[in-house]
């Protein structure tokens, strides 16, 4: 993080990348998101701490695609990624180049998806972990933060509240990299690899619209840096996919920022939904999502908590896919989006679920 509070992105010698590696050498090489590494940070293969993660399935759904009008709707489903959340992607790469410069005990705050997952790969590298958050949080990454041997703090607030309380404390201790959200470069790095996977996955080609549950934002614009960096590549060609930042009636602080033409959202008050990964009221790269759907003719969107669990029970019957709430806030949208005409007939949409379903029992009733 820049001494002036911006958050940082990591750069790349593209012109070297692009000399020396091509898409056949991407092909042939191990299904995990570190087939990529010439775009990503960790320099040395010794310093990779992975359980495998990446290369997630992209599935067609063509029952529930005919349902909304959608003829070539494809969700890329992060459910099946260790720790169940597309969060793995970003502890992975964080924890890994943390360990490359030394680092051997990082802090953060969470809404429990990135808690549980960066717990756990600090725990394969050998380091110790500091995690907030709230009480609230899904009782699966409370645990799974405790059985890998983290130190757990449960606040009563929200990630904010989480969040002052690992500054303060930070203050007292000594040794601890913060790896809050956008607070250091890399998370993101591991995240845009599901933009690369998209592209890989379609043949290179890009689909006219790609749609994210959007808290912090991290995993949107990791996929618009992504897709930057392939077409400076030259590896695909054309428009952009329209980016869809989704999020909850409940918190919907960028959806309110879009809607009112302003370059930075203000911090929601009272934010409560079903989809708790997406309850920010406030995210340190909100200008960044900002621009990342401008820049590429998209758009934000807010729905209900109602039609979020409606999407998930939906998906499941005519897919048979459990996603999770987050996940589906993005079926709801697209359901909205189509009807509204913004998404057409025939355009190619994919929908990012960013989550399984398992690890929110409590939106399905029995």
């Amino acid at each position: 993080m820049c001494s002036c509070g911006s958050p940082l992105l990591a750069r790349y010698d593209l012109e070297e990348v692009r000399a020396g590696l091509t898409k056949e050498d991407v092909a042939a090489r191990a299904p995990d998101l570190w087939r990529y590494h010439e775009l990503l940070p960790v320099r040395a293969p010794e310093n990779v701490v992975t359980l495998g993660e990446g290369m997630t399935p992209l599935l067609a759904l063509p029952a529930y695609g005919r349902e909304l009008g959608v003829d070539d709707l494809l969700m890329k489903d992060e459910g099946l990624i260790p720790t169940g959340t597309f969060k793995a992607r970003g502890a992975a790469v964080g924890v890994s180049r943390a360990y490359e410069v030394g680092v051997r005990k990082i802090a953060m705050p969470t809404n429990g998806n990135a808690g549980s997952a960066w717990a756990t790969y600090a725990a394969r590298a050998g380091m110790e972990a500091l995690i907030a958050m709230p009480i609230a949080a899904p009782e699966i990454c409370r645990r799974e933060v405790k059985v890998v041997g983290a130190e757990l703090k449960l606040i009563d607030g929200l990630i904010g509240d989480a969040g002052a309380w690992v500054r303060e404390e930070l203050a007292k201790r000594d040794g601890y990299q913060d790896v809050s959200t956008l607070k250091e470069p890399y998370r993101i790095e591991g995240k845009k690899t599901m933009g690369l996977e998209i592209a890989e996955q379609l043949g290179w080609k890009l689909p006219d619209v790609i749609l994210y549950p959007t808290g912090g934002g991290v995993g949107l614009i990791g996929i618009w840096k992504a897709l930057a960096e392939l077409a400076s590549l030259g590896w695909v060609e054309g428009p952009m996919p329209r980016l869809v930042a989704v999020q909850a009636t409940g918190c919907a602080p960028i959806v309110q920022a879009w809607e009112k033409g302003l370059p930075e959202s203000e911090a929601w008050v009272d934010a409560q939904t079903v989809a708790f990964g997406i309850t920010v009221p406030k995210a340190l790269g909100d200008f960044l999502v900002l621009q990342a759907i401008a820049e590429t003719d998209g758009c934000a969107v807010a729905v209900d908590d109602d039609e979020i669990l409606a999407a998930q029970r939906r998906v499941a019957e005519l897919e048979g896919s459990f996603i999770c709430p987050e996940g589906a806030a993005n079926f709801a949208a697209v359901r909205r989006l189509r009807e509204s005409g913004w998404i057409k007939a025939g355009e190619q949409v994919v929908a990012l679920n960013t989550g399984t379903g398992l690890k929110y029992p409590e939106t399905v009733p029995l």
